[in-house]
């Protein structure tokens, strides 16, 4: 009697354990991504996965995502962002093209502040103003003070530092 109470109990854990475990599972391979997607759009997805098949039997050919999107009733932009969302990141280091040996850090266009022909004019013109007009500038510009700030560290009024700069950005607006 007390071997069948054994066995009966331990039916109900492996049974409960067998849930437990294929749902930890299956939440691990749901969550083992670099960014993490919603159920919604995972469900989506398998939903536009199986339009596509049915339509491609239909069809004979690879349906477009309108089709797909009038199928399911479901708006083009959804389908999109679920078709993306559900995309592998790729690694910076992956090569882009095995024969020139260019990964994708490689290609990417990086924008240089400094050379920015803006900038760089901008630059010139700061220097060829007077050290203290440029002092002005850099300050309040750059350096984050305030004209009661720059005044105090300059020796003059505040409203002198208000008109200076005034001034300043006019030149500098004719310049450039």
């Amino acid at each position: 009697m007390n071997s069948c109470v054994t066995e009966s109990s331990t039916a109900k854990f492996s049974t409960y354990a067998y849930y437990y475990v294929l749902g930890e599972v299956t939440k691990y391979l749901r969550e083992d991504r670099t960014i993490k997607v919603s159920r919604d759009l995972i469900k989506l997805n398998q939903s536009i996965e199986k339009a596509r098949e049915l339509l491609r039997q239909k069809l004979l050919r690879e349906p477009t995502d309108i089709e797909i999107s009038l199928f399911l009733n479901v708006d083009e932009e959804k389908i999109m962002m679920a078709k993306n969302a559900l995309m592998f990141t790729k690694s910076l280091d992956e090569m882009v093209d095995d024969e020139e040996r260019v990964s994708y850090y490689n290609s990417i266009k990086t924008y240089d502040k400094e050379m920015d022909e803006n900038i760089m004019d901008l630059n010139g013109e700061l220097a060829r103003l007077s050290l203290e007009d440029r002092q002005i500038i850099y300050d309040h510009y750059y350096n984050g003070y305030t004209q009661s700030e720059i005044s105090q560290s300059m020796g003059i009024s505040q409203v002198q530092v208000s008109r200076r700069e005034g001034k300043i950005l006019e030149k500098l607006k004719v310049r450039l």
